[in-house]
């Protein structure tokens, strides 16, 4: 028995709403999030050309000094790893079907499972697809730094980086410095 697309949405809703944004910048992202799935039935999916939902990896080591960042073919920036939701309305699901697709690592596991951060972005107009709005749900995922990278198409290159060396990567990534940040003081804590 298949689920209705109103109880999958619960899931997003209900994680959303339990997290505590560290930021205004969060909040507001939380916000506009929340109108997204209760507004568009097909937020899940690229046919919602403005925006719609992604999910993404902060891919740390389990002493959380590393984190895996890849050099992104078409936006050519460093980045966390990540991608569409295609439909699927599980976003942790997506976050690590994304890890093992774009880097080849299968010794990964979410971390407590909760949102880790939120981010909205625009990407540019590519191919005739028009501008438009990543909605992204990030997830805190711990990888194995010995177990070998497979680069896929979608990357340039990827490597493990030192956090402190990490943010000579993210070129006035926000997102990224601020997940850096958070890295850091759960580290610390």
């Amino acid at each position: 028995m298949s689920s209705s697309p109103n109880f999958d949405k619960e899931v997003l809703r209900n994680q959303l709403l339990v997290y505590s944004p560290e930021s205004e910048v969060e909040k507001a992202f939380r916000t506009r999030m929340l109108f997204l799935l209760d507004t568009y039935p097909n937020c899940f999916e690229r046919s919602l050309l403005h925006a719609h939902f992604t999910a993404s990896a902060w891919l740390v080591n389990r002493e959380m000094t590393h984190c895996l960042l890849t050099h992104h073919a078409k936006l050519d920036r460093w980045l966390q790893i990540g991608g569409h939701a295609d439909g699927d309305t599980e976003l942790r699901r997506v976050c690590l079907k994304e890890v093992m697709e774009e880097s080849g690592l299968k010794q990964i596991c979410l971390a407590d499972g909760e949102i880790f951060d939120l981010d909205i972005h625009l990407i540019p107009e590519r191919k005739g697809i028009p501008a438009h709005d990543h909605y992204d749900v990030r997830f805190l995922v711990y990888g194995n730094m010995n177990e070998p990278l497979q680069i896929n198409h979608e990357s340039k290159s990827m490597k493990w980086l030192k956090l402190e060396e990490a943010k000579g990567y993210y070129e006035q990534n926000d997102s990224i410095a601020r997940m850096i940040n958070k890295t850091l003081a759960i580290r610390i804590s």
